[in-house]
């Protein structure tokens, strides 16, 4: 399938919030996913990313979360990342800005999902707490978050959560954690853990790359947008 696509500018200027939008070239009406970034940025393989969704059928928003800068090394990451960590109500904030963006757009809607990866599967498990309008999240290796039972109360879209079993940064432990809270608060969610996975599985420019894994996370996640956003 042809996509086309685009910078969005949701503030007053260039250097403020913007978004990627990927959408197929035509006139259907698509539901709308956000997509949010790993901790590198809106690199290629989350544009990447945003096309494949778009060539199966949605309408696909990247906010850059950096606006306009990309890690290549770790430790330039690692700076770029608590950016969003100890400003998380203004990631929040222009997350909210790309979701709005996609359900006003004109072909778009009427039902919108989420999904994110590494530090984008944190954001995307705190959005599902905040925004109402969320029909189906798939968070990816999403590390960091330790939900209370008030916090799962809040999140009425199903989930489904992709980890990996060697993840170093996401114990099992925590994994089964949020799994039970889930359970025990009635939400629906389907947590996948992939064995001799680790993190960053689904990224195939940065060493983590686990095929096998990948193809079928991907798969399943497809499978679930479809299924919900339809």
């Amino acid at each position: 399938m042809i996509v086309q696509s685009q910078t969005i500018h949701f503030g007053s200027g260039p250097t403020g919030p913007q978004g990627h939008f990927v959408r197929p070239d035509d006139d259907t009406v698509c539901p709308g996913i956000v997509l949010i970034q790993e901790w590198w940025g809106v690199e290629p393989h989350i544009r990447e990313l945003a096309q494949r969704l778009a060539a199966e059928g949605f309408a696909v928003m990247v906010p850059d979360l950096y606006h306009g800068q990309i890690a290549t090394e770790p430790d330039d990451a690692m700076k770029l990342v608590m950016t969003v960590r100890t400003n998380i109500e203004r990631v929040l904030g222009e997350v909210t800005q790309a979701a709005d963006y996609l359900r006003a757009a004109k072909g778009t809607g009427p039902k919108l999902g989420m999904m994110g990866f590494c530090m984008g599967g944190f954001v995307t498990y705190k959005m599902a707490e905040h925004y109402p309008h969320l029909d189906a999240i798939s968070p990816w290796y999403g590390g960091g978050y330790d939900p209370t039972p008030d916090d799962v109360a809040k999140i009425t879209a199903p989930v489904l959560a992709i980890y990996g079993e060697t993840d170093g940064g996401i114990p099992i432990k925590q994994i089964k954690k949020i799994e039970t809270l889930f359970g025990e608060a009635g939400k629906k969610g389907d947590f996948r853990i992939y064995p001799n996975a680790g993190h960053a599985f689904n990224n195939p420019d940065h060493g983590m790359y686990v095929e096998d894994a990948a193809k079928d996370a991907w798969g399943r996640a497809v499978a679930f947008f479809k299924e919900h956003l339809a």
